[in-house]
């Protein structure tokens, strides 16, 4: 490296200009702009050991479970930062997401001491935390010793680290001052709009702003263009069709799935009034305007719809159309993004979200090391070289959503995505009741939309039947 760009990376580390300057002034010099982020990326790695010790574990090794996903290619194209600060090796095993979950299983109900640590959903946790296979973070967190003093851990978006912590009691409050914390937030989807620009202007409508106004838009939207369908959500018989655009809309107008009394017990609440009412517009808007096979639809049917022009909008999660407007999709380019808040009379969007999380297995032979990765991996510091190098999205940081050149990035090329986020991050938050049931109740609740989609049973009388079955193997569990 010549004088002057050694001096200008220099400033930067003495905090005497700004990551987008220093990209910038090193542009000037010459440097593309992708070699330059790499050697600011590289120079904040190094200015990490000035106030730690990172090097206490060198010679270790540590190995994964990972699934195959943006953030762990984000991570791996990293990885050879984080092996020369440390000095410690990194192995790891990647698998597809239809296979990964059974993996993780596999590996922790063994008691396998082979992967310290892995990638995991928040939701899962609720099953490995309380059955001992996960260790509670807070131990390492709070470590002075253990912990470089620039993680700042209160920089995670509150609502996205609160919702990675259950004191493991069922219906207790995420985020609770008695929570352990299984996990480590590390990405996080919230639940908005993105939709195809060039097919609303065509239909001549605007972007829908509440659940009434979207059941109006998409029939519009289907109706003024040819081969297409409205409005694309999930279907499947599958828990996962509860989590994204139906339970954020949901939990919108005040829904809950559960209640809980003052003796602890847990009982179901999708047979409310309230309830009822949001499922008959929530039906109503599949069987107008949605997927001719939405039953089958999961995350990638709902994306690729999008991204391949057969649908005019989703509402889903918003990394599922950041994708949709890139690569090889016939409609890249061609979408735009909106926060989205159901309820009429709610002042902001409240999305549920899902989080790939990090989590220490409980039968890790070195913990310490394995703090070491996860606390890197999840620091601010390659949180924003995932965010403005890789498809890092949605970071959990406040400071990577704060820096400039990322939100120059996704606005450039992805309208209204930054705008989206910004409204909707404070209410953003897991809205299910943590329980041990979890998994069961609402892959459930997703079989009986499916019959009220169909036609087969009334939402009201679906609804009744369901809160029965919920009743019931709540109380056969002890939770109800």
């Amino acid at each position: 490296m010549y004088e002057k760009e050694k001096g200008l990376v220099e400033a930067y580390r003495r905090g005497g200009m700004n990551r987008r300057t220093l990209v910038k002034s090193l542009g000037a010099l010459g440097m593309s702009a992708s070699t330059a982020a790499i050697l600011v990326n590289a120079s904040a790695t190094k200015a990490l050991a000035a106030d730690f010790d990172w090097k206490q574990h060198s010679g270790k090794s540590v190995k994964l479970l990972l699934n195959q996903h943006p953030y762990t290619d984000a991570m791996i194209a990293n990885l050879d930062n984080f092996k020369e600060l440390t000095g410690m090796e990194v192995t790891y095993d990647v698998f597809p997401e239809d296979v990964y979950f059974d993996k993780v299983t596999a590996a922790l109900s063994s008691g396998s001491s082979e992967y310290d640590a892995f990638m995991t959903g928040a939701y899962m946790t609720w099953t490995y935390g309380p059955a001992g296979w996960v260790e509670d973070l807070n131990e390492w967190i709070t470590d002075a010793s253990k912990t470089n003093p620039s993680y700042n851990w209160e920089d995670m978006i509150e609502g996205v680290r609160k919702s990675c912590a259950w004191n493991g009691q069922p219906g207790g409050a995420l985020g609770s001052d008695d929570a352990k914390q299984w996990c480590i937030p590390w990405g996080y989807e919230q639940n908005n709009l993105a939709y195809n620009t060039a097919m609303m202007e065509k239909a001549g409508i605007d972007v829908p702003t509440n659940l009434d106004e979207l059941i109006e838009a998409a029939a519009k939207a289907q109706a003024g263009n040819d081969g297409i369908y409205g409005i694309g959500v999930r279907g499947s018989r599958s828990w996962a069709t509860i989590h994204p655009g139906f339970l954020s809309g949901y939990a919108n107008f005040g829904e809950v799935d559960l209640t809980m009394s003052d003796d602890g017990k847990l009982a179901a609440a999708m047979n409310s009034a309230g309830s009822k009412d949001f499922h008959a517009k929530w039906v109503k808007m599949i069987q107008d305007s949605g997927a001719p096979d939405w039953s089958t639809h999961t995350w990638y049917q709902v994306g690729t719809d999008l991204g391949a022009g057969k649908s005019a909008m989703i509402y889903d999660a918003d990394i599922l159309g950041y994708f949709m407007n890139g690569g090889d999709n016939a409609m890249a380019g061609q979408l735009a993004y909106a926060p989205f808040a159901a309820n009429p009379d709610a002042s902001a969007p409240t999305p549920n979200i899902w989080i790939w999380s990090l989590a220490m297995s409980k039968f890790s032979r070195d913990k310490d090391a394995a703090w070491h990765f996860l606390q890197w991996a999840s620091g601010p510091e390659h949180g924003l070289f995932g965010a403005t190098q890789m498809d890092f999205v949605n970071p959990v940081r406040e400071s990577v959503w704060a820096d400039a050149g990322f939100r120059d990035r996704l606005s450039s090329t992805y309208p209204g995505y930054v705008d989206m986020h910004d409204v909707s991050a404070p209410g953003a938050s897991i809205k299910f009741t943590a329980q041990p049931l979890f998994f069961d109740l609402t892959t459930e609740w997703a079989a009986s939309m499916q019959k009220m989609v169909a036609g087969e049973v009334p939402v009201d009388e679906g609804l009744d039947q369901l809160a029965d079955s919920v009743n019931s193997q709540l109380k056969e569990a002890g939770l109800g």
